[in-house]
């Protein structure tokens, strides 16, 4: 077995995870997660079989394939060798050395590692269904505006492969294995998917969970903002932004602490509270973190 690690971002993910044990397989590599794999990852992994890559906190002295992300303040506490990089998202990377780097602009890294990896992966069931739960989960069961027409035709060959005949069924049920958020500590609900960026060198985080029922969430309301202050206040943030989204209604309810101008002129809304709904607001990756690094950029 190899000493070189495929790793996702620090808020492990379905498509993070997922894409991690499929390349690491297909490449001989060891999986890894930079923290605990929440319970949506788990109802793919439980369902398909497949045990959970072991926990790497730190990669000091190892040798790292990043997934799924590329940005410095997502990567796990001490990578430093990085090998190659498979994403989805913008670049955001500076590396002394020359690498191999494979980023498409589809919905998931999921569908960028079935593409490169097409007859070995129709081959074999446990593989497609592992990265037909990472689409699913990544696009939202098809209704993120992140979602492309790729996403979908691969999908449809993963679904024949892994033998699951309902997507949407098996999508909905992957979502409900996190979705509620009764009885869950604030801080967990949080940081579920929660990302740091740097906006013209402001430290922005962002931080995203979906639910079926966002009644759960307002009834909660004042612990999330409670929260949301004491991280930014602790953690150096110039602001934090928490997306409570609703799967079934299609939209979300956006909570941040920070200046409130920043929010206003991204979302072009009048922001009155402590937070807002924006209806049809599905993807942190499109539709919330660029507009509001547009601001930050326009000073």
């Amino acid at each position: 077995m190899s000493d070189i690690y495929v790793i996702g971002h620090k808020a492990p993910d379905t498509d993070t995870v997922c894409s991690a044990i499929v390349y690491a397989a297909l490449k001989g590599y060891k999986a890894a997660t930079a923290g605990p794999i929440n319970e949506e990852t788990q109802y793919a992994l439980d369902y398909f079989k497949v045990s959970a890559p072991e926990i790497l906190e730190n990669a000091a002295g190892k040798t790292l394939v990043l997934v799924d992300h590329n940005e410095e303040k997502q990567r796990v506490d001490g990578a430093e060798k990085i090998l190659e990089i498979i994403d989805h998202h913008k670049m955001n990377f500076n590396y002394p050395d020359p690498i191999f780097i494979h980023v498409e602009p589809v919905g998931s890294t999921a569908t960028v590692i079935a593409k490169m990896f097409s007859n070995e992966v129709k081959a074999n069931k446990t593989y497609a269904g592992l990265l037909l739960s990472a689409i699913l989960s990544d696009t939202v069961i098809f209704k993120s505006p992140t979602t492309t027409d790729v996403d979908k035709k691969i999908a449809q060959e993963l679904a024949q492969v892994s033998g699951i005949s309902d997507m949407t069924k098996f999508g909905v049920d992957l979502k409900k294995a996190k979705a509620s958020i009764k009885g869950k500590p604030i801080a967990d609900v949080v940081h579920v998917d929660f990302k740091d960026y740097d906006f013209k060198g402001k430290k922005v985080g962002i931080g995203q969970t979906e639910v079926v029922d966002i009644e759960e969430v307002y009834e909660r309301k004042d612990e999330f903002i409670k929260y949301l202050n004491e991280l930014k206040n602790s953690k150096g943030y110039d602001m934090v932004i928490f997306m409570a989204t609703d799967i079934i209604k299609e939209g979300t309810e956006l909570y941040y602490v920070g200046d409130k101008t920043i929010i206003e002129k991204a979302f072009n809304i009048q922001a009155s509270g402590p937070s807002v709904w924006l209806p049809g607001v599905m993807s942190r990756k499109k539709q919330v973190a660029p507009p509001v690094e547009k601001v930050y950029l326009e000073g």
